[in-house]
């Protein structure tokens, strides 16, 4: 499960923070060791980065190749937050085996840096794990009135995997996104979708839903936008993905695309996946 850090408005991966703090220390590696050797600056360091997230960015690519082949426009759009990051890291390993091969002086300093962001990455994510409160977070108590007027809580949903949006029709992103929500909604018809709107007035709500089309029984008020807060998500959009069991398997905070979707769909959808 992704765990943010919110800063006003603003929700921050941790994974994100722990990588690039990760990256920073292996950069810092690098050029330390090539100052010592009596070593220029080289271009190594940037290439190896630039390879990493190119790769990264193609391993998930290449998972989702439906998705992405109806909308190829998005496959550079990497604001999905669709990454591969075993793939990058394989990507890393092979550029510096290249610089062995080729006995290039940039090989050991660059490989020194690289060991130093690996550790330093897989003790952050560790460390994350270890952190974390004991047992997956739950579906919420809360309740909601739908716009079918019907009353609807997630946490009566238990059974069945279930995803919440938060969302507001002032936020582009949250448009954007809402065809691919409801797609998935009916491509997945043992899945849950909720819509829960947070801080308008039902009337702005409802003129928004009609249009897009969205279930009135799955559309939930939340005029003083109580759920974001009680979850610990005043970003707009997030979109929370829960197991049938009830668990938070996953969050999104940001634009979900048809492939990242899909991705934290398999997580709340595949009998074979462990428990988080």
């Amino acid at each position: 499960m992704e765990r943010m850090l919110q800063l006003g408005p603003l929700a921050l991966p941790w994974t994100l923070l722990i990588l690039l703090a990760a990256w920073q220390l292996g950069n810092l590696v690098h050029e330390r060791l090539s100052a010592r050797s009596g070593l220029a600056p080289g271009p190594h360091g940037w290439r190896l980065t630039l390879a990493a997230l190119l790769a990264a960015r193609l391993g998930f690519v290449l998972g989702y190749p439906a998705e992405y082949a109806a909308d190829p426009w998005s496959v550079p759009d990497i604001r999905d937050g669709g990454w591969q990051p075993w793939a990058g890291l394989g990507a890393a390993l092979l550029y510096v085996a290249v610089l062995w091969l080729r006995r290039s002086p940039w090989r050991r300093p660059l490989a020194s840096g690289l060991a130093m962001f690996v550790a330093a990455w897989l003790t952050g994510l560790a460390l994350l794990q270890a952190t974390a409160a004991p047992g997956a977070a739950g579906l919420p108590t809360w309740r909601g009135v739908a716009l079918d007027a019907g009353s609807v809580a997630p946490a009566d949903l238990r059974g069945q995997p279930v995803v919440v949006n938060l969302w507001a029709s002032w936020c582009p992103p949250c448009r954007r996104e809402m065809p691919v929500l409801l797609q998935a909604r009916q491509a997945h018809g043992q899945v849950r979708f909720l819509w829960v709107n947070q801080g308008e007035p039902p009337e702005t709500v409802a003129r928004f839903a009609a249009r897009q089309g969205l279930p009135a029984a799955d559309v939930l008020l939340d005029t003083p936008a109580q759920l974001g807060r009680a979850l610990g998500y005043k970003a707009l959009p997030t979109t929370l993905f829960y197991d049938g069991r009830g668990r938070l398997v996953a969050v999104r905070a940001g634009e979900l695309s048809a492939a990242t979707l899909a991705h934290h769909l398999a997580q709340i959808t595949d009998p074979a996946r462990p428990a988080p």
